[in-house]
């Protein structure tokens, strides 16, 4: 399949040194780094967070952990 890429000059500049320095075509080199970047695991994009670590709010509108269910929060609000 054929697709066209616009990358910046200076992108550019430095992927066809990179291929002559490895005496590569752009398209092997290319399909090398696409390749690599698929089989790659996945990134990960934040920490997952759970109610024991969230933040603590103390003052007098401080909310303990026994208000965090959906429940107590909805009474909360209707309060």
């Amino acid at each position: 399949m054929r697709t066209t890429l616009e990358l910046p000059d200076p992108l550019f500049a430095r992927l066809k040194a990179r291929a002559a320095s490895e005496q590569l075509t752009l398209k092997q080199l290319l399909r090398s780094y696409v390749e690599q970047g698929l089989n790659a695991a996945p990134a990960r994009t934040g920490t997952k967070r759970s109610a024991c670590t969230l933040p603590c709010v103390k003052g007098p509108l401080a909310i303990s952990g026994d208000h965090l269910s959906n429940a107590a929060l909805f009474n909360l609000l209707d309060a």
